[in-house]
């Protein structure tokens, strides 16, 4: 149905002089109205936005009032827009907001995995995690208290034809000005999740955190760097070293917005390679003038001898 686009070496690897991995991909800038392919032709192929879809999703919460309704703090309205680690302080707060909903983590639907953060995994002597460990625990959270103050059934929330997720996919279509009816599927915790070239999804993060009435969210990301991650995530090194909005998804994606200059990138990593795309991101946002962020672009063994670099 739809032809691959053409995608173009971001960054490789090379060890004594050979190159051990290349890792290919799109990137795509957006400078208000005006969107240009700065690596590869990403065209108008859809991608699934995965969970870059978190601060979209987590319009809903503006819209219908449920920050207020729930009297919801800035940490709280973070964690609903995070892919977080796992970690004490992540969970500790989403029990908080689930208590005011009046439900307990046995109503997520995101299912259970351990913690993203190595640290709080060696804490918990990999035994003991619930469904607030899950990196979407946050999400599912929001999407609960949103059906408990509508009145839409909990029990099904996660099924593409709930009154939930038939908002959520408008809301989406409508920040991202989606006029095409793409693929959807259903995303690794559980619910649907929606597709859509690379520049919508920049045109979505733009119209949001550009906007005075998602203040909130924005505030809540430039605020709460750790929140939004965690231990060792490429969005909250990001966020906490120079103000930039940025946030990660699978697939490798990852969507940075300037908001004081209304401008920002995505940047699609083919083989999804984690480090890869944090290099790539990072060293997009140095050439770009919007910060000096220092990347270790060594490769090293185990020992921590150094084998090899990654070259752009």
């Amino acid at each position: 149905m739809y032809n691959y686009p053409k995608d173009e070496i971001l960054i490789k690897s090379v060890r004594d002089g050979l190159v051990d991995e290349a890792h290919s991909g799109f990137i795509v800038f957006a400078n208000q109205a005006e969107y240009k392919n700065l690596k590869g032709e990403a065209g108008d192929y859809p991608f699934y936005m995965r969970s870059c879809a978190k601060p979209l999703q987590a319009a809903l919460l503006i819209d219908y009032g449920m920050d207020e309704f729930y009297q919801m703090t800035v940490e709280e309205i973070a964690l609903c827009c995070a892919s977080h680690a796992g970690e004490k302080v992540h969970t500790d707060i989403l029990q908080c907001l689930l208590d005011k909903i009046g439900l307990d983590e046995s109503c997520l639907k995101c299912s259970i995995h351990e913690p993203l953060s190595k640290t709080r995994q060696k804490e918990l002597d990999y035994i003991g995690f619930n469904q607030l460990h899950n990196n979407c625990s946050g999400k599912h959270t929001m999407m609960l208290g949103l059906c408990k103050m509508n009145g839409w059934d909990i029990k099904n929330y996660d099924e593409p034809k709930h009154p939930l997720q038939i908002v959520i996919r408008e809301k989406i279509y409508e920040l991202c000005e989606v006029k095409t009816e793409y693929p959807m599927t259903t995303d690794g915790c559980g619910v649907p999740i929606v597709s859509m070239p690379l520049h919508n999804m920049l045109k979505g993060y733009l119209s949001m955190f550009c906007s005075k009435k998602y203040k909130k969210i924005r505030d809540a990301f430039l605020n709460h760097p750790y929140l939004i991650g965690g231990e060792d995530r490429t969005d909250t090194k990001i966020i906490s070293q120079c103000g930039l909005i940025a946030k990660v998804g699978a697939g490798g994606l990852c969507i940075v917005i300037n908001p004081e200059k209304s401008q920002g990138f995505i940047v699609k990593v083919t083989d999804c390679d984690m480090k890869a795309r944090e290099l790539v991101v990072i060293d997009l946002i140095n050439k770009l003038g919007w910060a000096d962020i220092e990347a270790d672009t060594s490769i090293k063994t185990l020992s921590g001898k150094i084998v090899g670099h990654y070259e752009f």
